[in-house]
């Protein structure tokens, strides 16, 4: 086997392989204003890793070797409600074929939250259908993110490469890894329309409601509890790409599946007190803690029937119980708040069933056990159970 042929097949093993991955990471730094983005964070740093020429370097090299090459570029997602560089565009993927070898270089960018982010393989108008079989190409069917590894250099066949410490976790990442960006034009749209509030107290709110999403994620990561943005934070992360003001609490939801007795002591020991316990984990669960300036964090334990799945409700003053009924979902990763946190993936449906087709227009005014269209009566729990299922403190 000739030499070149040689460091095609290693590279190929080593970038796509379940045994070796190449990581080569670009790390595309720079700000973003909130003012003119919907309240998105800033991205701060220097730049590192491979530049805009380096890359050109790296494509000319593949290319005076014999190699055909693919560039995939495209706008950076993070700019797309700021007209002044919603047209930048960023390397995304290179392929490169010789022979009857490919290399399929994706190109890792570092976000807010210390996690990697790449986009979507899409191929523009003029490019070749057939260059390679798209299909088999494991990254790009859709956009990914991952938790950022930390890397060892390992020397194959004379070659230094780096793969992630732990390549185990890595892989198990991937088929988890679909990535929604928050819809940035929508949400600064949405803010043209109806005006942002800055006052003091929304500021204030968002500031600890914040604080007490990351605090809550990290406890439940520590946990290896899964959770998601549910009720009114992830309609704020869909809709204006930010924390409702006038919400007053945070949502979250877990799959009951996922439940751990240790959930209560986890949050007690982070500062965050029970605030109330309504339900028992074979019906109707739900958990909220205390947090600073009177703000709660609400825990919905969901339950999956043939057709839909579930969470409760109860009233503490009759003991009346309430189902809300939502369509079948997965989860997908997005960016909230500074960090890698889930929502559903099929997050219209989600939305749409709990607040509506009207989801786009702000109501401030809202009775949990009437206003949302998926509420329904689940009867009454006995008096001889209110002990365990309806505690307050």
């Amino acid at each position: 086997m000739s030499r070149i042929n040689k460091n095609v097949i290693l590279a190929l093993l080593t970038l796509t392989s379940s045994a070796f991955l190449l990581f080569q990471l670009y790390y595309y730094k720079h700000y973003l204003s909130a003012k003119n983005g919907a309240g998105l964070s800033k991205s701060k740093g220097s730049q590192n890793g491979f530049d805009s020429t380096q890359w050109e370097g790296w494509f000319r090299i593949a290319e005076n070797m014999g190699f055909q090459c693919l560039k995939i570029e495209s706008k950076d997602p993070r700019l797309d409600g700021i007209d002044s560089l919603s047209g930048t565009e960023i390397p995304l993927h290179y392929i490169c074929r010789l022979a009857n070898h490919a290399i399929h270089l994706v190109v890792f960018h570092e976000r807010n939250g210390n996690y990697l982010w790449h986009g979507h393989l899409r191929l523009k108008g003029h490019m070749d259908r057939r260059f390679v079989p798209f299909r088999k190409l494991q990254f790009g069917r859709y956009p990914g993110a991952f938790d950022r590894p930390e890397l060892q250099q390992i020397t194959v066949d004379g070659l230094e490469v780096f793969i992630p410490k732990d390549p185990v976790h890595f892989l198990e990442e991937i088929p988890h890894s679909r990535f929604i960006e928050c819809r940035y034009k929508e949400a600064r749209a949405f803010f043209q329309q109806y005006l942002d509030d800055n006052t003091v107290e929304a500021m204030t709110f968002r500031k600890n409601a914040k604080e007490l999403l990351q605090l809550a994620a990290k406890t439940l990561k520590k946990l290896g509890v899964r959770f998601w943005l549910s009720s009114g934070t992830c309609l704020g992360w869909y809709r204006q790409c930010n924390i409702i003001p006038y919400s007053k609490d945070v949502d979250l939801g877990i799959f009951i599946q996922d439940y751990k007795s240790d959930i209560i002591s986890a949050f007690h020991d982070v500062g965050l007190p029970l605030k109330h316990k309504f339900g028992k984990v074979e019906d109707s669960l739900e958990l909220s803690f205390q947090g600073k300036d009177d703000i709660k964090l609400d825990i919905f334990f969901f339950y999956e029937e043939t057709d839909h799945m579930w969470n409760g409700g109860t009233q503490a003053k009759t003991g009346k119980k309430f189902k809300y009924l939502f369509p079948k979902f997965t989860l997908c990763w997005t960016e909230f708040v500074d960090m890698k946190i889930h929502v559903p993936c099929e997050t219209v449906e989600y939305i749409e069933a709990n607040y509506g087709k009207s989801w786009k227009i702000p109501v401030k005014t809202w009775d949990w056990k009437r206003s949302p269209p998926n509420v329904r009566p689940n009867g009454i729990w006995p008096i001889s159970e209110w002990d365990e299922v309806i505690q307050l403190y």
